[in-house]
């Protein structure tokens, strides 16, 4: 008799490939990451950052990206629920002080993984709590500002104007878009984590991913 493969901790086989990211999943994550990266290097030139393309047209950039980025979003929450993969970003506590340990300093000394990927299960315990952070704080913070600041002329209208100062949803804007920098910094770093440092982006090109 044959001996069965040996299992990881969601139960399922190991080693192989499995089919992770669909087509409309690897869709949305370069679009919303070329649509992110156009906001960050528009909006910090429209801040003064630097000058490239000129203040005018940094603007025009920055508003365009915004509003295809919110219909992309609009698009992908639709397509989250409809499939049911709003499930993958269900916060949890279980193993996250494996995942801290792992990356702080077990990934160092070639300590295994301890968490493997699954088709329920892709983004581990403390991805999870990465992505409710930035959808509960980093998220209303700079949207918020942003609209607040795009739409300043109907402030009047909306009797914002007697007591909500321009400088300060421009400093709130400007602290969301740090933080969601150092967000993308973290997040690019993370994909060279994996058994090889180009497996995961590779993975969400192809849809295939290596599991162990």
């Amino acid at each position: 008799m044959h001996n069965a493969p040996p299992m990881t901790q969601e139960g399922a086989s190991a080693p192989g490939r499995i089919y992770l990211y669909k087509r409309y999943e690897r869709f949305w994550h370069w679009s919303q990451a070329v649509l992110v990266m156009t906001m960050m290097f528009s909006g910090f030139e429209v801040h003064g950052t630097y000058r490239v393309l000129g203040f005018e047209a940094a603007v025009n950039l920055h508003t365009l990206t915004t509003w295809l980025l919110l219909s992309l979003w609009a698009f992908t929450i639709f397509w989250q629920f409809t499939t049911g993969e709003w499930r993958q970003y269900l916060p949890t506590l279980k193993r996250v002080d494996a995942m801290v340990r792992y990356y702080a300093w077990g990934i160092f000394r070639d300590a295994p993984n301890p968490f493997h990927k699954t088709l329920q299960h892709k983004h581990n315990p403390l991805q999870r709590l990465a992505y409710l952070a930035l959808l509960a704080m980093v998220s209303p913070l700079i949207w918020g500002s942003g609209l607040l600041y795009l739409f300043r002329g109907y402030w009047p209208q909306m009797h914002l104007d007697s007591w909500l100062q321009l400088e300060w949803v421009a400093w709130a804007h400007t602290a969301g878009a740090f933080m969601m920098l150092v967000f993308f910094i973290v997040h690019v770093y993370l994909t060279t984590t994996g058994h090889t440092p180009t497996a995961h982006i590779k993975a969400m090109i192809t849809g295939w991913e290596d599991v162990d």
